[in-house]
């Protein structure tokens, strides 16, 4: 998810030592797993919501197809592909200046 190596996770943990303590740490740490689970939960939660919302016929959709750029890709793409445009470039140079 984040995308973090062992070198990053380290250097987090020493930083979390040094700026919290060693005694704390533990208890700042689960207090932030809990954070991470419970603000998952309200992701899937409004994700759920806007699905019942939506109505029937829309069972089947997925959030990042709500992104205005994945959208407008996917249904140019369908039309681009519905028609087979024979585009040939244009010249650089009049060819008349030749």
């Amino acid at each position: 998810m984040f995308n973090l190596g062992a070198g990053e996770v380290i250097g987090l943990f020493i930083i979390g030592i040094v700026l919290v303590g060693p005694d704390r740490l533990p208890n700042i740490a689960a207090d932030a797993a809990r954070f991470l689970v419970k603000a998952k939960k309200m992701a899937q939660s409004a994700t759920n919501e806007l699905k019942d919302n939506l109505g029937p016929g829309y069972e089947d959709l997925q959030v990042k197809d709500l992104n205005p750029k994945t959208f407008i890709k996917k249904h140019i793409g369908d039309v681009i592909d519905k028609n087979d445009f024979d585009v040939k470039p244009k010249p650089k140079i009049d060819p008349d200046l030749l």
